[in-house]
Order: structure tokens, then C-alpha cells, then sequence
């Protein structure tokens, strides 16, 4: 395999590996703000807006790419499940265990793959998977928390957003190969549309306009909490641009292992900046879930599913 090559097939693993670490890492400045006086559910329809309205203005020339389709409007469902359900559950919940439940995606983009796409997973992608989820149940269970089901509402949360996050996923593959007009930065605008609808309809469930109310007053009354806002709204604006490169040159079984970089990101940010444990099996879990990465994207497989380009290998 020559140097280009390798390079063109290692750029958008590279890039969805970018976005999961900013995701991995988006939890504290989430809490930062509740802390702060903005609740989880305006804060991310806040950052919503500012993502929205960001790359409206860099990439105003693409919205004439845009058009109606029942696949951007399930990206923007989807998309806006995932967000609303993800940052309510880290801050509300045990950062770490929220997460495993979120990366049960794996499973989910299996069954939303073979159904939407017809990705078959495959002897060798079953594997795959069964070495991320092994790695991420021994880096994440123990004796005091239990076994990874959902035991409160941000634990549940967890879980839906790993869901939708698949479907998300998925569907954005399937823009990507029958809608090629649609510039890949109008697909994380749709979704980033989806998000701030969500998060307005979820909002009288998370305080309603006393919460809403709370977080306008603190957004404008203090500068660093604008800044923050402003802040991480810009980055995940633009790492989720970059992550459409990548799930649009890669098949959804394979970004979902490379999308599983993001719980060992989560883990060193949370023991760092939250002081949850992080020992031998966290670590070991890890190095799984990296290895189960990096396996799907450099090893041959034979066979290539019918979503495929002529760049793309299957799990």
C-alpha cells in the first residue's frame, strides 16, 4: 500500500477520532456552565445556536445545497435526541457509566447499518465489536456501581443518546451516498437545527422558562459564562464538520469502533478534572477499545458491503 493511499484512508478515521476526543472532553465545560447558573438543557440549546449560527455565516454559499428529505430530517431528529439526552446525562450523571451506556452504539449501528444501509457486520466485525464492548465493561464496572444497566435518569439518558447517536450515524452515511449535492457542513447544520429544536421542546422538562430564564440572565450578566458558551458552540460546530468528512468515507460499524476513543478521552478527563477512579482495569478496558479501533480500520476483509465506495473497507 503506497504513502497516499495509506494517508487517504487514515485521514477519516483520523477525523471522527478529532471529534469523539472533543466530545470526550465537552462534559466539563457543560457542568462548568450549570455550575455557573446555565442548566444542562439551555446550555446545549444555547450552543446549539451559536454552532447554527456559525456556520451559517462561514458556509452561507452551501445552504443553496439544501432541499427537503426525510434523511436531513431524521439526521436533525436524531441528532437533536442525541445532544438534548448526552449533555443532560453527563451532567447530571456518573460521567463514566453514562458514557458505557452511550457506547453500547456499536450494537445499535449493527442493527441501523443492515437495516438502512444492508451492512453486513460480519464474523470479523463481530469481533471487533465484542473486543470494544469488553474493553469498555472492564474499564468501567465495579463492585460499587453494578453492572451497566440504567439506574437513574442520566444513566437512561445515556442509553438514548447512544441510540440515537447510532441511528444518527447511520443516516448521515446514507445522506452521504444519496444526496452528494448536499455539502457535508449543511449535514451538521441540519443536525445542529435538530438540536436546537430539542433542546426548546425538552426545556420545560429541565426547568422550563424559570431555567431558561436563569441561564439568559447569566449568559449576558457574566462574561465568561458567554465566553465558555461561545467557546464550545464554535468547537463543536467545527470538530463535527470535520467528523462528516470521515463518516461519509467510512461504513458505520467501523466509525462507531473509532467513536469508542472517546470513553478513554472521558475517562482521563474525568479522573483528572472530576477525580473519578481511573486504575489497572480502566486502563486495560482502554487499550481494548483502542486496539478494536485501530484493528477495523488497517485489517483486509475480503468482502465489501453494498454502501461501500471504492475507497471503503467493512469492519
Amino acid at each position: 500500500m503506497s504513502g497516499a493511499t495509506l494517508r487517504a484512508r487514515a485521514a477519516p478515521a483520523l477525523a471522527i477520532l478529532i471529534g469523539s476526543s472533543v466530545w470526550g472532553l465537552a462534559w466539563f465545560p457543560y457542568r462548568v456552565l450549570a455550575q455557573w447558573g446555565v442548566a444542562a438543557v439551555p446550555a446545549q440549546a444555547c450552543t446549539a445556536t451559536i454552532a447554527l449560527l456559525l456556520l451559517s455565516l462561514v458556509y452561507r454559499r452551501s445552504l443553496g445545497t439544501l432541499r427537503w428529505s426525510w434523511l436531513l430530517a431524521g439526521v436533525a431528529f436524531a441528532g437533536g435526541i442525541t445532544n438534548v439526552a448526552f449533555v443532560w446525562g453527563t451532567t447530571h450523571g456518573h460521567v463514566m457509566r453514562v458514557l458505557l451506556l452511550f457506547y453500547l452504539t456499536p450494537v445499535w449501528t449493527a442493527l441501523f447499518a443492515n437495516w438502512l444501509l444492508g451492512e453486513r457486520v460480519g464474523l470479523r466485525g463481530a469481533g471487533l465489536i465484542a473486543l470494544a464492548l469488553g474493553g469498555a465493561g472492564l474499564m468501567l464496572w465495579s463492585p460499587e456501581l453494578g453492572w451497566p444497566v440504567p439506574n437513574n435518569p442520566g444513566e437512561w439518558a445515556g442509553m438514548i443518546a447512544g441510540a440515537a447517536f447510532a441511528l444518527n450515524n447511520v443516516l448521515l452515511r446514507r445522506v452521504s451516498l444519496e444526496l452528494p449535492d448536499v455539502k457535508p457542513e449543511m449535514r451538521s447544520w441540519t443536525l445542529y437545527l435538530g438540536c436546537l429544536v430539542g433542546g426548546l421542546l425538552v426545556l420545560p422538562f429541565d426547568g422550563g422558562i424559570a431555567s431558561g430564564g436563569a441561564a439568559l440572565s447569566a449568559l449576558t450578566s457574566n462574561p465568561a459564562t458567554a465566553a465558555v458558551a461561545v467557546a464550545l458552540g464554535c468547537t463543536i460546530a467545527f470538530s463535527n464538520v470535520i467528523v462528516q468528512f470521515g463518516l461519509a468515507r467510512v461504513p458505520a460499524n467501523q466509525a462507531a469502533l473509532i467513536m469508542l476513543f472517546e470513553i478513554v478521552v472521558a475517562a482521563i478527563s474525568s479522573w483528572w478534572l472530576a477525580s473519578e477512579g481511573l486504575g489497572t482495569r480502566e486502563i486495560a478496558g482502554g487499550l481494548c477499545i483502542v486496539a478494536a479501533g485501530i484493528l477495523s480500520g488497517i485489517l483486509p476483509e475480503s468482502k465489501r458491503c453494498k454502501s461501500t465506495t471504492a475507497g471503503d473497507a467493512m469492519v
